[in-house]
């Protein structure tokens, strides 16, 4: 499963108990030099939330008592997913977070995803490393641009990936970005882009990767 590939288990992880104070636990967070952690029960297996090195200096800064449990100022409860969760699902829920709990099939805490680690996917999956020139196809969004456009670039050589954005607000236009192999040259690069231009597809940008590794 590719989602549960990249979570890093609670193994691996330092957590923080619920019946710990706000001082034991920013202890925790200077020893170990992580802005936030997860908290669980005092069992170890269900996610309670995150406490925040920040909010914990707040505390601090305003008289706060710091022999208060850590779940006084417990975070993002409700921040979670499971090891089934959609892509889509991931992407969104971690938007704003330096890492979203996972939780197995039982509901007990499994490990975090990092917004580090999602991005490095995708990173991946662009193919940057193998590839040569990405290209950014702007169509009208008719249906079958996708397929069109794609069917001329593989006229002179093959894809390496495909990534198709959706229209912004008031657009009517997608854009559909194709990375093309490290085996074109800029002479057959020119070919496809006046094949796409002549098929009115238009090529606002071309990403040289060369120049980008």
């Amino acid at each position: 499963m590719l989602l549960k590939s990249l979570v890093k288990p609670k193994e691996r992880l330092v957590t923080v108990q619920e019946d710990v104070t706000l001082e034991e636990a920013l202890k925790v967070l200077e020893d170990t030099g992580y802005r936030c952690v997860p908290i669980l029960d005092e069992t170890g297996t269900i996610f309670r939330g995150n406490i925040y090195k920040m909010h914990i200096y707040r505390h601090k800064s305003r008289g706060g008592d710091m022999k208060l449990p850590v779940t006084t100022l417990l975070k993002n409860a409700t921040k979670f997913i499971t090891v089934n969760a959609a892509f889509f699902n991931v992407f969104f829920s971690i938007k704003d977070l330096p890492y979203i709990a996972v939780l197995d099939a039982s509901n007990h805490f499994y490990g975090i995803l990092t917004h580090t680690r999602l991005m490095d996917m995708l990173s991946q999956a662009w193919n940057v490393n193998i590839g040569s020139y990405v290209l950014t196809v702007v169509s009208p969004g008719n249906r079958g641009d996708l397929a069109g456009s794609a069917k001329i670039i593989t006229k002179y050589t093959s894809i390496v990936s495909v990534i198709s954005l959706d229209a912004q607000e008031g657009e009517l236009v997608h854009r559909i970005m194709f990375t093309l192999p490290a085996d074109v040259d800029k002479n057959r690069l020119d070919r496809i882009v006046h094949a796409l231009e002549r098929k009115e597809f238009r090529v606002p940008e071309i990403e040289d990767l060369h120049n980008e590794i």
